[in-house]
């Protein structure tokens, strides 16, 4: 009961998603402009960097606080804070709220690695973005995620349940970010170094 009651609280969590509500309030359906998804580098992209922040310290933190509320409300749980994250991930991808079409969950992944270590998150982090920066692929980042964030929680907590709710964290953002893995190969994907000049390096109007 613990499980489902965890993995429940975090999908309410995910189905809070400020992309939405961001473009709603500057009249842009995000589900339709620039890349499509719901998430902090297409707010980023179509509104400006303010409001891709916003997004993404808001995506990062509905996991970390998920996982803090369901820890405190079922210690005896072990890893109800990992499983709560995985719910927010799957509200974020999966909305009952927007006909279960979300974003790619990429922040709430982020926010689940915090919860559970900061240094992991940092490791994480800091190799994503070095390895997309050196091969100059987007998903490179979100792809060197999905295998060192199970590999270290073993390492760090040498916990089988701990370890089997990171691979299947990771799984999930594998499946969104399939068809990113496409579109590099068919070369349709954005180029990070594109990114970096032309979005985050741009200046605001």
């Amino acid at each position: 009961m613990k499980v489902f009651l965890s993995l429940i609280l975090g999908y309410a969590f995910g189905c809070l998603n400020p992309a939405a509500w961001v473009g709603k309030r500057n009249h842009v359906n995000l589900k339709e402009a620039g890349t499509g998804n719901l998430g902090a580098t297409n707010t980023t992209m179509v509104l400006g960097r303010k409001a891709g922040a916003f997004v993404l310290i808001f995506d990062v933190a509905k996991s970390f606080i998920a996982a803090r509320l369901a820890r405190w409300m079922f210690p005896q749980l072990t890893v109800s804070g990992m499983l709560a994250c995985i719910g927010v991930i799957l509200g974020h991808c999966f909305p009952v709220t927007m006909h279960f079409s979300g974003g790619k969950g990429l922040a709430a992944f982020g926010g689940m690695m915090l919860a559970y270590n900061p240094l992991v998150f940092v490791i994480v982090v800091l190799s994503g973005i070095g390895i997309m920066v050196l091969l100059d692929i987007g998903v490179a980042a979100p792809l060197l995620g999905t295998v060192l964030f199970p590999v270290l929680a073993y390492v760090f907590s040498h916990d089988i349940p701990t370890t089997v709710c990171a691979v299947i964290a990771s799984a999930i953002i594998l499946y969104t970010h399939l068809d990113n893995v496409r579109k590099t190969r068919n070369h349709a994907d954005l180029k990070v170094k594109n990114y970096f000049r032309d979005v985050l390096f741009k200046r605001e109007k």
